[in-house]
């Protein structure tokens, strides 16, 4: 891949506004003037950022949680994660916390895979994704609002699903598919 230059496809914010505050979004609307000098106006949600796990045990399993999803109507199967509580928030404690909470597991050993900004579109919420080997058992405790059922898959079988079309949350795929890139080679 060939680097280039991205000054003439750059769009320079002139205004943003903030028109919604809600309990994980918030939506600002932006004037941004485009590279040919007109203006555009762009609806952003903002998002305070999250982290996800691939718990993979000595046996090569990984621990996943099923759970409604309201916005699809859904039960999805998930790696653990969850917000940041914060702006700025260590991104590997934050995994650390949703791991524990969400599968009552710990991890001595931990990788972080990559970055992945979820629906650049439209939202600016930006994901840490995270293999956690070394597990040690012990008791979730997930909040009060969270209704969670553990599953336990081989990476092979959780690979398999996803090119089976079996598991569709996104940061799961990237999860699991460069989790089993580490582990595998």
């Amino acid at each position: 891949m060939t680097q280039t230059n991205n000054q003439d496809i750059l769009e320079t914010t002139v205004s943003t506004r903030r028109v919604f505050d809600g309990l994980i979004l918030h939506i600002d609307h932006i004037t941004n003037r485009l590279p040919n000098g007109k203006l555009a106006d762009r609806e952003v949600a903002r998002h305070v950022g999250a982290s996800a796990v691939v718990p993979v045990d000595e046996a090569g399993n990984v621990y996943l949680v099923r759970q409604f999803r309201a916005p699809i109507d859904r039960v999805l199967l998930e790696v653990p994660a969850g917000k940041l509580d914060f702006k700025g928030e260590d991104r590997l404690l934050a995994a650390k916390r949703e791991l524990e909470e969400e599968t009552g597991l710990t991890a001595r050993s931990w990788t972080h895979l990559t970055d992945i900004v979820t629906t650049p579109g439209f939202s600016d919420e930006l994901i840490s994704l995270y293999l956690a080997r070394d597990l040690v058992a012990g008791q979730s405790h997930p909040d009060d609002d969270e209704f969670l059922n553990l599953v336990k898959v081989p990476l092979a079988e959780l690979v398999a699903m996803i090119a089976r079309g079996e598991v569709t949350d996104a940061k799961t795929i990237c999860a699991v598919l460069l989790a089993d890139r580490a582990v595998n080679g």
